[in-house]
């Protein structure tokens, strides 16, 4: 347990709160849900209950054991031990209660998928992020050119254990386009110089420019359009 505290896991033992998180998925007999931490499988019940099928992936040992345990008797579940994050399923619903280390990767690695839409677990500080529009950050601009973003509910920390510190948010993801890797990258990059001028930015990359302005000055789409031409370039 004190690992995947570490880690900034704290398992969900609401089964009200599960069952409104999974009721926000819509999930439909046509499809594939892909959940990554079982955990202790809270909310395996709901989302077998119309999903096609189902796979969950845990990289804790003891925790994949055990769900294999008690929930060996769902036909349309497959429950895998390793990374998720690695996994190569097709899917198109996403469902997983996040942990808090893995938050911006997580997101990162589903603006590369094609699926519909993703309910995700995230510490309440990281939704301010993504939901930032007055001082852009590289993942709030990744995230709003991606997808459709909708906030769904505040859960408190009492709702978790161990507690956390701070409390959570769940948040709907409904994909608007895929963004491939490299323009991920060229992104992080660019935020990188954000102190510097548009002009010096773009110098960085071998690119001319007679643009004074900075980052927080360009919408991000803008900022999108900039980092499609170093990838051009």
């Amino acid at each position: 347990m004190n690992k995947r505290k570490n880690l900034g896991q704290h398992f969900l033992k609401s089964k009200t709160i599960a069952k409104s998180i999974v009721s926000n998925a819509n999930i439909t007999r046509n499809d594939v849900v892909l959940e990554i931490g079982t955990g202790y499988g809270i909310l395996i019940p709901y989302l077998c209950k119309n999903a096609k099928q189902v796979f969950s992936i845990e990289n804790d040992q003891n925790l994949h054991l055990s769900a294999k345990s008690n929930f060996h008797d769902y036909s349309n579940l497959v429950l895998e031990y390793g990374d998720g994050f690695n996994s190569d399923h097709n899917f198109s619903i996403f469902v997983s209660n996040l942990p808090y280390s893995k938050s911006r990767f997580a997101v990162e690695w589903l603006l590369q998928k094609k699926f519909s839409r993703a309910v995700i677990m995230v510490q309440k500080e990281f939704s301010e992020k993504l939901s930032s529009n007055e001082k852009h950050k590289a993942i709030s601009v990744l995230a709003n050119y991606g997808f459709r973003i909708k906030f769904l509910m505040n859960v408190k920390k009492s709702n978790f254990f161990p507690i956390p510190k701070v409390d959570s948010v769940v948040i709907l993801l409904e994909q608007k386009k895929i963004i491939s890797k490299v323009l991920i990258s060229t992104v992080n990059r660019v935020f990188s110089y954000r102190r510097k001028t548009l002009q010096n930015i773009l110098k960085q990359f071998g690119l001319n420019s007679t643009s004074k302005k900075r980052l927080d000055e360009l919408s991000g789409d803008e900022i999108i359009k900039i980092a499609q031409k170093i990838v051009r370039s």
